[in-house]
């Protein structure tokens, strides 16, 4: 019965937002109150519960959401972005113009999130692919990858970040390690996948060629540009490492442990890029904090989303679902790792969003990670990863490559969905060989 609970649940909220086009935060307010109610909770109890699972998910994220959104603002407005890809491609030369285009969206997508990070970049790669003559999706796909990785792979986006709160996960390993699986999705799925989906040609509508590009002096300098966008990861991979190789009384692990503590490593380098970002260039204080306070505000839908589904998380664990279907998976042969990125990959085919699929799973397998001696930052990495698999006519993502690159749905499909895909297969072998190493 209660495996029939969370099935009916999740087909209501498949077509509350897909059928009936609900808004995606009440939708799962109302599927949580369904869901409780059918586990035989009171209303009281399932209107604690909910609220129990909306504040445990935010009161993490909304520091680390808030504060990555003020960054993304930062480097987006500032030019930080636009230096480190010319500067990139202007180092690499044409010969690796693939590695710079990925580098620069590994870098970039770090700090923003994926449809900003899109908007900025997509203009360069045009102007890119125009000035070289190389094929557009040969010059675009590898930068879309590293920009699609971290999404979903990466603190602080929305899914990992929510997901490592819910598992109690090291953020700083999560990290890490996300970044060891990342190189080589980026790689296979960019570079190497262009080169055979380059022969597909895209001809970008002109209305979105001819953005506006900052000139040379408009922008910030390439290393004030690179450690304005990448002080979060610097600090946080430092306190980790320090982690693995020097004693817990150390000093300098100390030291490298209170700056690497994500809210403050946020915190940090959000002045530094008030500072480098915003009062060098010229901008007035009150024009910077107006910036700031106008980027949260364009990732409330986003937060209240994370919220819903951290409700339904919730109702699954205090009604007793979520044990039951640990114990339920646990007698399965197949492993943890693979079974919560299948069920993110099922999630990911039917709603669309990688955000929605990967707190959703989160939620479903949360015993697994508790009771199966399973690590956490692995579970984070392979759920991210089956999360962005199989994207297509219901994700959001998959317009914006089809409108952009002006494609036809059926080389849409060619392109935008076997590059996802590739990410997430190549994501659920990398965490899979990491988890021989890691416990």
């Amino acid at each position: 019965m209660p495996v029939i609970i969370v099935i009916l649940g999740i087909c209501l909220l498949l077509f509350l937002i897909l059928v009936v086009k609900f808004n995606s935060f009440l939708s799962f307010v109302i599927v949580s109150l369904a869901v409780a109610l059918a586990e035989g909770m009171t209303i009281n109890e399932a209107v604690i519960s909910i609220e129990n699972g909306i504040g445990n998910t935010m009161g993490f994220l909304v520091l680390i959401l808030g504060l990555g959104s003020m960054l993304g603002k930062l480097v987006s407005e500032s030019g930080a972005a636009q230096r480190i890809t010319t500067k990139l491609v202007k180092a690499f030369g044409i010969k690796h113009i693939q590695l710079a285009l990925m580098l620069t969206g590994f870098i970039v997508g770090v700090s923003l999130f994926y449809d900003v990070g899109f908007f900025i970049m997509i203009p360069l790669v045009f102007t890119v692919a125009a000035s070289t003559g190389l094929p557009l999706l040969y010059v675009g796909l590898p930068m879309l990858a590293a920009l699609s990785v971290t999404h979903g792979y990466l603190p602080p986006h929305p899914a990992p970040t929510a997901i490592v709160g819910m598992f109690h996960a090291d953020l700083g390993k999560t990290m890490v390690y996300g970044i060891i699986v990342a190189i080589p999705a980026i790689v296979i799925s960019g570079p190497f996948l262009s080169k055979v989906l380059s022969k597909i040609e895209a001809k970008p509508l002109q209305e979105f060629v001819n953005q506006k590009v900052l000139t040379d002096e408009e922008m910030p300098g390439f290393w004030v540009s690179f450690f304005s966008s990448l002080l979060p990861v610097i600090l946080i991979s430092f306190s980790t490492i320090a982690g693995f190789f020097l004693a817990e009384d150390n000093e300098i692990r100390k030291l490298l442990g209170y700056f690497g503590n994500p809210v403050i490593a946020m915190m940090l380098s959000v002045l530094f890029a008030i500072y480098t970002l915003g009062l060098v260039r010229g901008r007035k204080i009150t024009d910077i904090m107006n910036s700031l306070a106008h980027s949260v505000t364009s990732i409330t839908m986003i937060m209240l989303l994370i919220a819903g589904a951290g409700a339904l998380k919730q109702v699954l664990v205090d009604g007793g679902v979520s044990k039951y279907i640990g114990e339920l998976l646990s007698q399965s042969t197949l492993s943890p790792l693979f079974l919560g990125w299948l069920i993110a990959t099922i999630l990911r085919f039917c709603v669309g969003s990688a955000t929605v699929a990967g707190i959703t799973t989160a939620g479903i397998v949360l015993p697994l990670v508790s009771g199966a001696g399973v690590s956490p930052e692995l579970m984070v990495l392979a759920i991210g990863s089956g999360s962005l698999m199989v994207g297509h006519v219901n994700d959001g993502g998959f317009w914006l490559f089809k409108e952009y690159f002006n494609l036809s749905i059926k080389d849409t499909l060619k392109t935008w969905t076997v590059m996802e895909t590739s990410i997430g297969i190549t994501g659920l072998t990398g965490v899979m060989i990491l988890s021989l190493f890691v416990k």
